[in-house]
């Protein structure tokens, strides 16, 4: 059976990795991003849950690209 990724177009794993980090930039510079609940989350209200959001996006861009860059361009 073959793998996952192997059934994805290569760069679909880049372009995931672009989105990621553009929404994390973006929640970022505005102070606000979107929970997994579909609620909002300001860093001025909720900094620690803001935060850990941020980094999740951040560390899904490490995921894809570097997921892109192992299987070769």
């Amino acid at each position: 059976m073959p793998d996952w990724h192997s059934q994805l177009p290569p760069s679909s794993l880049l372009i995931l990795g672009i989105i990621s980090f553009f929404g994390a930039v973006v929640s970022t510079c505005t102070g606000k991003t979107w929970a997994r609940t579909g609620r909002t989350i300001y860093r001025a209200k909720e900094p620690s849950a803001f935060w850990w959001v941020v980094a999740i996006y951040y560390l899904g861009t490490l995921l894809f690209v570097g997921l892109y860059l192992y299987e070769g361009p």
